[in-house]
């Protein structure tokens, strides 16, 4: 979302529109939304020139998803009375607030509604086996390709040889026709995650432990990293559309990023005055 599609709205307004609880989340705090260190993530994100585009995807999905497992971890561990402290009782429903919860698909690819628990234990499965599948990320390093520099020719190297040859992001590091498909979905499924963990746990247990800067950062550099790859579209990010919002209002996403662009930087401003930090 941007500003041209609310161009008559103020942030509140817009803020309305999100459906939000009152009070607002504590993430929503400007105060709260900080990270460990001060940066810009995009560094992080960029590709080296030097770098094929599906390698560079490839390790980013791995690098996200070791991430959000850290995080994940927290929520699955047993404690004391021997449960974790996302459960079925807790959380009966993989959900992001009350506007939005998310199904699996059963064997018979019905939508099925499960607990979060049980939902994101079957997400790290099936993210896992793609990861560990060497159809899908190959891991022979006589396949890796670099990126072809474009002065010389903006033909695709997987061409040159054939040229009437189908293209596609990956080809020439061995990766298969539908790698870009499968790493835009394990993306929208992180992003599931990383969604019920603001709304459902973010002060219990991220935020008593010290461990919401952490999360901030993981979660900032996600989304950049999944908008500059186009792994989310931004209907996609709906759920954490606010914060997306804060965090493009107070530099968190640079102008110039695809996050920066698809947020609505009135709303961001306007959580940044509630906070009093505008």
């Amino acid at each position: 979302m941007d500003d041209a599609g609310n161009a008559g709205a103020n942030g509140d307004d817009v803020l309305n529109s999100y459906h939000l609880p009152r009070p607002l989340p504590l993430w929503l705090n400007a105060q709260y939304a900080k990270h460990i260190v001060k940066g810009n993530f995009m560094t992080l994100s960029a590709r080296p020139k030097t770098v094929e585009q599906g390698e560079w995807i490839a390790h980013q999905v791995v690098e996200h998803y070791r991430n959000l497992w850290n995080f994940v971890r927290v929520i699955h561990e047993k404690e004391e009375d021997g449960n974790t402290i996302c459960n079925p009782q807790t959380c009966p429903r993989m959900s992001a607030g009350a506007n939005h919860s998310f199904t699996w698909l059963n064997y018979k690819r019905e939508p099925v509604e499960l607990p979060a628990y049980e939902y994101i234990t079957l997400m790290q499965r099936w993210i896992s086996g793609k990861i560990d599948d060497t159809n899908i990320f190959p891991t022979d390093t006589n396949g890796v390709s670099y990126s072809h520099n474009p002065s010389i020719t903006t033909t695709p190297l997987s061409q040159l040889s054939n040229p009437e040859d189908k293209d596609w992001v990956g080809k020439g590091s061995g990766f298969p026709e539908n790698f870009l498909e499968v790493c835009q979905t394990i993306f929208r499924q992180m992003f599931r995650v990383y969604a019920h963990l603001y709304w459902a746990h973010f002060i219990d247990p991220f935020y008593h432990l010290n461990l919401e800067k952490q999360l901030n950062s993981c979660f900032s550099h996600f989304v950049l990293t999944a908008c500059a790859l186009d792994m989310l579209k931004p209907q996609e990010l709906e759920p954490m559309q606010p914060l997306i919002d804060l965090w493009a209002s107070n530099g968190t996403f640079p102008p110039g990023s695809k996050a920066y662009d698809y947020a609505n930087h009135k709303a961001g401003e306007r959580l940044m005055q509630l906070a009093n930090v505008a």
